[in-house]
């Protein structure tokens, strides 16, 4: 039980030489991107390091074993996605959504476990696939909807889209573009909101009470 914890609180450490082989300092031998990624899905915590130059590279080696994984046909980023996500490199939003993102998916895995614990206790480990599709869908438009949050002063009816507002035909959009302090109040009441809605997706029942 104590090692267990140690291992927890202290991450693995990989180091990446100049050949691009991976060690790991835990086991005393090479790996590869499979082992790491094996790792991940075991739950265990590792950085990983240059060896020459010290600096930590974690970020860009789990980006590797993502890019890996999407080659092997295992499509988890739908390319509407990534087009999004790129779209934010440099934007002014930039900043906010990796915290969005990384609360996205914390909400999205107690979601999966919820389900699975369904699954095991009520129906013996057997998979309903509609309703599977059913939580699929719900999540994907989840995340749509947190895309479009995230640029609702950049493009016309954007922030009405993400709130689910209708402006009527008659109503011109605004002549320009709100103050700073405006717009970041109405930004953080519709994280705001859409924070409430993936916490009640994540919740049993899976219906959203936010308004």
């Amino acid at each position: 039980m104590a090692d267990k914890e140690d291992q927890k609180s202290a991450p693995i450490t990989i180091k990446k030489y100049a050949n691009r082989r991976l060690y790991n300092t835990a086991t005393s031998s090479y790996v590869t991107l499979d082992h790491l990624c094996q790792m991940v899905k075991d739950g265990l915590d590792f950085v990983v390091y240059d060896a020459k130059t010290g600096e930590d590279i974690t970020r860009s080696v789990l980006t590797q074993i993502i890019v890996e994984e999407e080659s092997k046909g295992q499509n988890l980023l739908p390319i509407s996605f990534l087009r999004q996500l790129i779209g934010f490199y440099g934007d002014n939003m930039q900043a906010v959504v990796p915290r969005y993102l990384e609360y996205s998916m914390q909400a999205f895995s107690r979601n999966q476990e919820q389900m699975r614990d369904y699954f095991q206790n009520t129906l013996g480990g057997m998979f309903p696939f509609g309703r599977l599709d059913e939580v699929s869908k719900q999540n994907m438009a989840m995340f749509e909807r947190a895309m479009r949050m995230f640029t609702p002063f950049g493009a016309p009816g954007a922030a009405d889209e993400a709130t689910g507002a209708q402006r009527p035909p008659s109503q011109p959009g605004p002549a320009a573009a709100p103050s700073a302090g405006a717009t970041f109040d109405e930004l953080q009441k519709q994280i705001d909101q859409l924070q409430k809605q993936i916490a009640s997706i994540a919740s049993p029942g899976g219906k959203s009470d936010a308004k």
